[in-house]
């Protein structure tokens, strides 16, 4: 493909966070292929059909899983993590490739980002909240 073709093409961003991952997802003209890391993305999401499922999920809500192809960079947490980010990433994208998919897409809970986090240690206790066992004496 020359580079005319490539800077023609068009290519919608999105960007998913859940926990400490992140995704940055690119939407491109396709044929549905997922592909995360330079890995097909079955094989990244360890064939685990929750996490494979997941990810296409808002191209199945809008009749559009053959008709793009899905590119991830994906770093930080766990599996699960990364999996729910790029949910939220192709979700992003999506709602920039129309501003009418946003409806449909909110619905259905995917353009909501999961806030939860590991809570930050305090000192003087050995966790975020477990506190050194009492000593009376």
């Amino acid at each position: 493909m020359s580079d005319t073709e490539r800077s023609n093409r068009a290519v919608y961003w999105g960007t998913g966070r859940r926990k400490t991952a992140v995704a940055r997802v690119r939407l491109v003209p396709g044929e549905g292929k997922v592909v995360i890391n330079g890995k097909p993305g079955d094989l990244y999401l360890q064939f685990n059909p929750t996490y494979i499922a997941g990810v296409k999920a808002p191209l199945e809500t809008l009749g559009l899983e053959n008709e793009y192809d899905v590119l991830v960079n994906a770093h930080g947490g766990g599996v699960t993590g990364q999996a729910d980010a790029i949910r939220l990433g192709v979700a992003r994208a999506l709602c920039e490739l129309a501003p009418e998919n946003r409806k449909p897409l909110k619905v259905e809970g995917y353009m909501t980002r999961d806030p939860r986090c590991k809570e930050r240690r305090k000192y003087g206790l050995k966790k975020a909240r477990k506190a050194p066992q009492y000593s009376k004496r």
